[in-house]
C-alpha cells in the first residue's frame, strides 16, 4: 500500500473536491453560457455566436462531471447510495434537464425555423439553469442535515420528501450556484466574443457577480446561526469504516468550528469574495482574460469553503446525527482507495493535458461574421 488508510481517506476528500472544482470551472462555464443565451443574443446569429464559443468543448467538459460521479461511487459508496435514494427525484430532474443540452447544441441550427431555434434556446437555458439550481440546493441541504437512517446491516433509507429539499436556505444555496455560474459564463463570453455580444455578456456577468457577493455573504451569516454538527467521540479511523461507531452532537454555529481551529482556512471564503470583486473590476476595465481566471478561483473558493465548513462530514443525518456519514467512516476499503488513487494519479493529469490542448487549438474570438459566412459548418 502507498498510504495508510487514514491518509487515503483524507486524500480522497481532497480528490473529490478537485474533481468538483474542475466540473464547476469547465462544465459550469457551459451552463453559465447557456443560461445567458437569451439575454446576450438578440438575433439568431448572435445566439449562434454564444453557442459556438462552447460548441467544441461542452461534451469534453462533461468528463469532469462523469469522473466526479464515478469517484463518488467508488470512494464513498454509502454517500452515493444515500444521496441517490434521498435526492432521487432531484437527480432525475437534473438528468432529464441535461438531455436538452446535447440535443440543443447539435440540433438547434439544423432547421432554419425561428420557432424551432427559439424552443431549443429555451431548452438549453433549462438544461443548464435546472442542474445549476439543483446542485446548489443539494449542497444547501447538507448543512441542514439529510433525513436518512442506517440499519444494523449498514443499509441506508431516506425518510424525507422532494419538496422538503426546497427549503429557504437550500434555495439560497441554489441561487448562489446559479449566480456564480452566470458570472463565470459571462466572463467567458466577454473574452470569446466581440461587439454587442461581448458588451452584454460583460454587463450581465457583472450583475451576477454583485448578486453572488450579496448572496454568499447572506449565506455565511445564516450558517453562523445554523445548528452545525460536531463529532464528540469516534472509533479507530484506521480500522473498518463503520458509520454507527461514533457520537455526534449539534450546536449553533458549529459549522464555523474548523475556521477557529485552523485560521488559515479563512482564506477560502476570502478568496471567493476577493476574486468576485477582482473579476468585476477586470471586466469593467475590459480585461476579460483576468476576469475569467478570477471567476475560476472564485468557484474554487466557494467549493473549498463549503467543503471545509462541512469537514469531516459528507452527509449529516438530521434524523440521527450519530449515523452521519463522514470521510472517516463512509469510504471503501483500504485496497480500493489505494488502487483508485493510482488510477487517478495517472488519468486526471491526462484529462488536464488534453483539455488544455483542446482549448489552445480552438482558441479564437467567435464573431457574427464568421457564423454568417460559415452557416452550415457552425453550431
Amino acid at each position: 500500500m502507498i498510504f495508510d488508510y487514514e491518509t487515503l481517506k483524507l486524500l480522497w476528500w481532497v480528490i473529490i473536491g478537485v474533481l468538483l472544482i474542475g466540473f464547476a470551472i469547465t462544465d459550469g462555464m457551459d451552463m453559465g453560457v447557456a443560461m445567458l443565451i437569451k439575454l446576450v443574443g438578440k438575433t439568431d446569429s448572435e445566439r449562434r455566436v454564444v453557442i459556438n464559443t462552447v460548441g467544441p468543448h461542452w461534451d469534453g467538459n462533461q468528463v469532469w462531471f462523469i469522473t466526479a460521479g464515478g469517484a463518488l461511487f467508488a470512494a464513498w459508496p454509502m454517500v452515493y447510495a444515500a444521496a441517490f435514494s434521498g435526492f432521487y427525484f432531484a437527480m432525475m430532474l437534473v438528468l432529464f434537464a441535461l438531455f436538452f443540452r446535447p440535443l440543443g447544441f447539435d440540433y438547434r441550427s439544423k432547421i432554419d425555423s425561428p420557432r424551432w431555434r427559439n424552443n431549443w434556446d429555451w431548452g438549453l437555458f433549462a438544461g443548464s439553469a435546472i442542474p445549476a439550481l439543483v446542485f446548489g440546493v443539494a449542497f444547501g441541504n447538507l448543512f441542514l442535515g439529510v433525513p436518512f437512517c442506517i440499519d444494523e446491516y449498514l443499509r441506508t433509507s431516506y425518510q424525507g420528501s422532494f419538496f422538503a429539499l426546497l427549503n429557504p436556505f437550500a434555495l439560497l444555496a441554489g441561487l448562489i450556484s446559479v449566480t456564480m455560474l452566470l458570472a463565470h459564463g459571462g466572463m467567458w463570453l466577454q473574452l470569446r466574443t466581440d461587439s454587442d455580444v461581448a458588451r452584454r455578456s460583460a454587463q450581465y456577468g457583472r450583475y451576477a457577480l454583485l448578486a453572488f457577493i450579496v448572496l454568499f455573504a447572506v449565506a455565511g451569516i445564516w450558517i453562523a446561526n445554523l445548528d452545525g454538527y460536531q463529532i464528540i467521540s469516534m472509533g479507530d479511523t484506521q480500522g473498518f469504516a463503520n458509520p454507527l461507531d461514533k457520537t455526534v452532537t449539534t450546536s449553533a454555529g458549529a459549522w464555523l468550528n474548523n475556521y477557529q481551529q485552523m485560521p488559515l482556512t479563512m482564506l477560502f471564503p476570502a478568496v471567493a469574495f476577493l476574486m468576485a470583486t477582482l473579476a468585476w473590476i477586470c471586466s469593467k476595465i475590459n480585461r476579460p482574460g483576468l476576469a475569467l481566471i478570477a471567476t475560476s478561483l472564485m468557484l474554487g473558493g466557494v467549493i473549498m469553503t463549503a467543503g471545509m465548513s462541512l469537514f469531516p462530514f459528507i452527509m449529516p443525518s438530521s434524523n440521527h446525527p450519530d449515523i452521519s456519514l463522514t470521510i472517516w467512516d463512509a469510504v471503501s476499503s483500504h485496497r480500493t482507495l489505494n488502487v483508485m488513487f493510482i488510477a487517478v494519479s495517472i488519468f486526471v493529469p491526462l484529462i488536464l493535458l488534453y483539455t488544455t490542448w483542446c482549448y489552445v487549438k480552438m482558441w479564437r474570438k467567435v464573431t457574427v461574421e464568421e457564423i454568417e459566412n460559415n452557416s452550415h459548418g457552425s453550431y
